[in-house]
């Protein structure tokens, strides 16, 4: 059994700019940090905070790899960066993890002097309509929507149209560097015996050996 801790408490800021990094993480990828780190970087967060997902309402068909795991690769991914840290809320908390309740505990917790952000892709941004509370969420925080060069921001730009001028006002863009990596892509090499070296940091390459994940022997 682990003893979840939310060790971003040790660092917590009072004022300033806060991101959250929502996702399943399943595994986490380079794509992912540089992602976060992009964002950082170009809207001077002080402080990201990586949440992984307990029981993601739109993946409840899939499956995923325990809660646990998740977490501790997480952690190993994003242990070197002092301005990064990770929440076990969402694995923590029973019921589904909807992004509303996640934004509450934050806003909460760090109070109304430190601005709240949320990255997420922009694929993922385009399904915003369907989440849950969309009006009050936008209250609550505003959106960065990660792309890649080159990317088509006609559907993205749409979405803001729908929902107003919340959406406008509320939801930004920021370029990646394009990292053609995915989690999929990883288990999937993974279930096949390749190579997923230099697509990951070696701390999580060698825990998913070690622990047996997605069908490899352990070590």
């Amino acid at each position: 059994m682990v003893d979840f801790q939310d060790i971003h408490y040790n660092f917590k800021i009072k004022t300033g700019k806060l991101a959250l990094m929502g996702g399943t993480f399943d595994p986490i990828h380079f794509g992912h940090l540089v992602m976060a780190e992009a964002a950082r970087i170009q809207f001077g967060f002080d402080q990201v905070i990586f949440v992984p997902s307990g029981t993601p309402p739109h993946k409840t068909h899939k499956q995923i790899t325990s809660a646990v795991h998740r977490y501790i690769m997480t952690v190993l991914a994003t242990m070197s960066n002092p301005y990064v840290h990770v929440s076990s809320f969402e694995i923590e908390r029973e019921g589904p993890s909807y992004s509303i309740d996640t934004i509450k505990y934050f806003r909460d917790e760090y109070g109304k002097e430190v601005d709240l952000y949320f990255i997420t892709g922009a694929d993922a941004m385009q399904e915003i309509l369907t989440w849950k509370a969309v009006p009050e969420l936008l209250k609550l925080c505003q959106f960065i929507a990660a792309t890649r060069p080159g990317y088509c921001l006609t559907e993205l730009e749409q979405v803001k149209e729908a929902i107003g001028p919340l959406g406008h006002a509320r939801i930004h863009c920021v370029t990646t560097p394009e990292i053609d990596i995915s989690s999929t892509d990883i288990r999937e090499r993974l279930k096949n015996g390749k190579s997923i070296k230099y697509l990951l940091p070696e701390t999580v390459e060698d825990y998913i050996y070690k622990q047996g994940l997605y069908g490899v022997g352990g070590k």
